[in-house]
């Protein structure tokens, strides 16, 4: 038998110019049809571009027939049928996989029924592309393995019986080209045959490789071949478990599938590559684990190193954003330049990064990755939209999405900005926690906007309904789902959908939700948490290429885009592992060993292609390899590739390699440094402590009993609240915190002595009550009501034994300050009179009261409503002399904290209550910013704007005067 037609062409080529040129060069003489009868079979729809436009560069000719793997199938006597949506398999096995986890012989989180169904379908069309029949995995010995293992066994069989085989993708294009194979040796084709650009990773491209490179005027291109690689290397790449993850193994496949060596394979052109030194460097680094011994023999006859590492250059970043604004720097170089460069990296995070930091200077990446569907706008709404259902609808949620640009995207969407910022305040200020069609109907009746009421009809009548929804067909929540988000977009106007389904974005996201439509039938009944996993699921099949204005010379690839494109410069960003090569996804159906004896594909398969396209990648002109020695919590370990480069070239001393090493580092540590630089800003001398001292005219001239405590601990807090006038805004998700719960606890107490405070069914009856209009979440309910009930006895033990009768709860006062012009106000919780007509003065406190030493120094709140009463200051009682003051904590256990007034205590504490008006009657009196806290732990609601952190409590406070 005749020798196989296998060609490659080296790393570092242009692998599709130079795959034009080799053929072109192969019709010369040949008339201008003899082009159009030539079928060329391409890898990828980027390969066919690339070849394309690099035939339509050489000038106008008849074109060969360009075809894709996939298409070689239509090439067979017989048509393929259709396939069966990929979708639909999906979803009928998650009817599968939720029947599995019903039976309780699993434990796996429903949470992960979608994507288990989604690396369950890909199994099954890996079996069938490697012509892995179900018997191989039934037949499995699983008697050395765990339980799980034989129940997964087990499943496989029951689902191998249900698919029809033939009806599978991979299974259909298998059968299809061994059909063609078949065909092509009875009867072969007219015209030359050539497959170009595939590796072979893949068993049914493996045998459509095997059957055109035995066609009599068949051929295959292999990409990134490595010639430099010696026959006994080839020869020990023959065991997958030893040398899957090598970039050159499935060359070695591919050749004992064709009964062939290394010599069989052949030149396509004579291009050489950019650094034919660099090139044998890079592939004696990249030998096989088993045999880097070859190191001390074949490293001493490599070149000298330092001019074949000229163009290489090392990064080493401190951090991740180092590491991306140093490569930023590069690229922003070369466009200056005027160079093509491009980024390659799987590592999307990193890209990001390096996008957002060319954009401060006006540059715009060619990005071939596109924008995964889920984050796009379209993607973004839709995925709120989905996490409302089945869920108490929030005032963070509601909001969210009312801010989405495509909220309201119809016409009117101005007024519906204007109504969003109102509702956010009164939420904030008001809630309710969880808005209600009523809610919003009762704030649009008194809102002064016109257009409130019917933006709120449209809301009430959209939004809160989605909460009552249960479990359902998946085809209802389907319909559900988009009709919501339709009537979302569409806002004021009477149809329509808004912006939903425009530009790029809305026509990917409305071709996902079709496809959903299309096959939700085949689906079972689910639950709005699973309908929102799998919703995401489908969305995140799907990527957006949106057109925009980018620099023609600056990309960023993938590494599967960067196979087929050429660069001048080329940046490898991301060298460490975990990232690239990434750690092989965990497989839950098939261990290690089980897919090596079932015939599948190991997980080094996966480090193996990332090798290759690192092999490709490095072989570049010029080239940037760059990784940042620590990531967000932890050190990094380098790219194993880098990693045996940077061991090679330090052991070999006699080539320069240290030297080259160094070199290559500090031709890194140059963009390092600029970036330093570029970070730097001229010091600025942190804050001092504020004591701001404001025109008298303009402090306070009114403060309550709790202000002056405040006016004590921390003066800055009362200068920035009533003299800045500047309040902190509510949080925009209310949360049962311990204000609400002071808040409650107080309006309950009120209530139950307004009614008599009579027994404990009586407090619980109004706990309850309160509880029940105040507090929105049922277990903040349940918890507090049982303190409630674990207090309430001790709580009505003392409220019987004080001897006294209420007789005033939270009613406001005022006592003007003699010879000032200033009013102290307050609201005591409760006061008592006692049976000598003197008055017993009540604060509650849900946390512990403050001892009588802090009360005599800082918290005198309750002290100085006893110098307000005596003074007259609640008009209905009158001036009257005060006996005693008690604070009770109610926790568990009743806390008391009592104090028995002695003669003329409450007048000094009167007296010093002057003198601190009288202070800051002064126009020297500063308000010093955390002036007496309990704890530096404690925070202030205005610490950012004193700049709290820049100075420390032991620093003295500047005064400055203001005007």
């Amino acid at each position: 038998m005749a020798d196989p037609a296998l060609y490659a062409l080296p790393p570092g080529v242009d692998f599709p110019a130079e795959l034009v040129a080799g053929l072109l060069g192969r019709m010369q003489g040949q008339p201008p049809e003899a082009l159009a009868r030539i079928t060329l079979i391409l890898n990828t729809q980027r390969m066919r571009r690339r070849v394309t436009d690099c035939l339509l560069a050489q000038g106008a000719r008849l074109l060969p027939r360009l075809l894709l793997l996939p298409d070689a199938a239509s090439l067979g006597p017989a048509p393929l049928p259709a396939a069966v949506p990929p979708l639909r398999r999906r979803l009928e096995l998650t009817v599968l996989l939720d029947k599995l986890l019903q039976t309780g012989t699993t434990d796996f989180p429903r949470s992960a029924l979608y994507d288990l169904a989604d690396s369950l379908a890909a199994l099954m069309e890996e079996m069938e592309g490697e012509g892995v029949p179900p018997a191989h995995i039934a037949a499995l010995d699983v008697a050395d393995h765990s339980a799980h293992w034989a129940r997964t066994q087990a499943f496989l069989g029951i689902v191998a019986q249900t698919m029809d085989r033939d009806e599978d993708g991979e299974g259909r294009l298998r059968q299809a080209v061994l059909s063609l194979a078949a065909h092509w040796k009875a009867t072969p084709p007219a015209g030359p045959v050539i497959l170009a650009g595939s590796t072979g990773s893949r068993g049914t491209t493996a045998l459509l490789m095997q059957a055109v490179a035995r066609l009599p005027q068949g051929a295959v291109v292999l990409p990134g071949y490595d010639f430099d690689q010696p026959t006994a290397v080839w020869d020990r790449l023959d065991d997958a478990l030893t040398a899957e993850d090598h970039p050159q193994f499935r060359f070695r496949a591919l050749m004992d599938l064709l009964d062939c060596g290394p010599d069989a394979v052949h030149p396509w052109t004579t291009a050489a590559p950019p650094s034919p030194e660099r090139n044998r460097l890079i592939s004696l680094s990249l030998r096989p684990a088993p045999i880097t011994d070859q190191w001390l023999a074949e490293g001493p006859s490599l070149p000298p190193l330092i001019p074949a590492t000229q163009d290489l250059t090392l990064i080493e970043a401190p951090g991740e954003r180092a590491e991306a604004f140093a490569i930023a720097l590069i690229l922003r170089k070369a466009a200056e330049d005027g160079i093509r460069a491009a980024l390659i990296s799987p590592d999307r995070n990193l890209t990001r990064r390096v996008t957002a930091a060319l954009d401060r200077w006006g540059i715009r990446p060619d990005d071939s990755a596109g924008r995964p569907l889920p984050l796009s706008a379209p993607g973004r709404f839709l995925r709120q939209v989905a996490g409302l259902i089945g869920e108490r609808l929030t005032s963070d949620r509601l909001l969210s999405l009312l801010k989405h640009p495509l909220a309201f995207s119809g016409p009117g969407r101005g007024a519906h900005l204007i109504l969003t910022r109102e509702l956010e305040l009164h939420l904030r200020r008001h809630g309710p926690a969880f808005p209600t069609a009523e809610s919003l109907a009762t704030w649009a009746g008194t809102s002064r906007i016109q257009g409130a009421r019917d933006w709120a009809r449209i809301l009430g009548e959209t939004l809160p309904p989605l909460a009552a929804i249960g479990p359902l067909p998946l085809a209802a929540f389907v319909e559900t789902h988009l009709a919501t988000a339709e009537r979302l977009a569409q806002g004021f106007a009477t149809e329509g959908s808004g912006a939903l389904w425009e530009k790029e974005a809305g026509q990917k996201a409305a071709e996902a939700v079709a496809e959903l439509k299309a096959e939700a039938g085949v689906a079972g009944i689910l639950t709005p948490g699973d309908y929102g996993r799998l919703f995401h699921g489908v969305l995140q099949r799907h990527e957006v290429r949106e057109a925009e204005s980018v620099h023609p010379g600056i990309m960023i690839w993938g590494t599967i885009e960067s196979r087929v494109q050429g660069a001048e410069l080329v940046i490898l960003g991301g060298l460490n592992e975990g990232a690239w090569p990434a750690q092989p996804p965990p497989d839950p159906w098939l261990n290690r060993a089980m897919r090596k004896a079932a015939g599948l594909l190991l997980p080094e398969r996966r480090i193996g292609l990332s090798a290759h396209d690192y092999q490709q990648a490095v072989a570049a002109p010029r080239v940037v390899l760059s990784r940042a020695t620590r990531g967000a919590e932890a050190e990094t370990v380098p790219a194993r590739w880098l990693n045996r480069l940077v061991n090679l070239m330090s052991g070999l001393p006699d080539r320069d390699g240290p030297q080259a090493l160094e070199q290559m580092r500090q031709r890194g540590q140059h963009w390092l440094a600029l970036t330093a630089r570029f970070d730097q800003v001229d010091p600025v001398l942190p804050a001092p402590r504020p004591s701001p001292r404001p025109p008298v005219t303009a402090r306070p001239k009114r403060l309550s009993l709790t202000e002056i405590g405040r006016l004590v601990r921390d003066p800055y807090a009362i200068y920035a609240r009533h003299v800045l006038r500047l309040s902190p805004l509510d949080p925009l998700r209310p949360e049962a915190d311990p204000r609400l719960r002071g808040v409650v606890l107080h309006e309950i107490l009120e209530s139950f002595i307004r009614r008599g405070g009579a027994d404990r069914a009586t407090l619980l009856a109004v706990a309850d009550e309160v509880l029940a209009d105040r507090v929105a979440w049922p277990l903040a309910r349940t918890v507090w009501r049982v303190r409630i009930a674990k207090a309430a006895d001790a709580f009505l033990r003392y409220s019987a034994s004080t001897g006294g009768t209420p007789v005033l709860l939270e009613e406001k006062g005022a006592t003007p300050v003699a010879g000032f012009d200033f009013t102290l106000t307050g609201k005591p919780d409760r006061i008592d009179r006692l049976a000598d007509g003197r008055l017993l003065l009540i604060d509650y406190k849900t946390g512990d009261p403050p001892s009588e030493k802090q009360q005599r120094t800082f918290d005198k709140q309750l002290l100085l409503a006893a110098a307000m009463a005596e003074r007259g200051g609640f008009a209905k009682l009158g001036p009257s002399e005060v006996a005693q003051l008690a604070f009770i904590g109610l926790k568990a256990e009743l806390k008391k904290v009592e104090t028995e007034l002695k003669p003329g205590q409450v007048g000094a504490v009167w007296e010093e209550f002057v003198r601190l008006i009288r202070a800051y009657a002064e126009p020297a009196q500063g308000y010093t910013a955390r002036r007496a806290l309990m704890s530096e732990n404690d925070s202030s609601d205005y610490d950012h704007l004193s700049r709290y952190g820049e100075w420390d409590m032991t620093q003295d406070p500047r005064a400055e005067d203001l005007t």
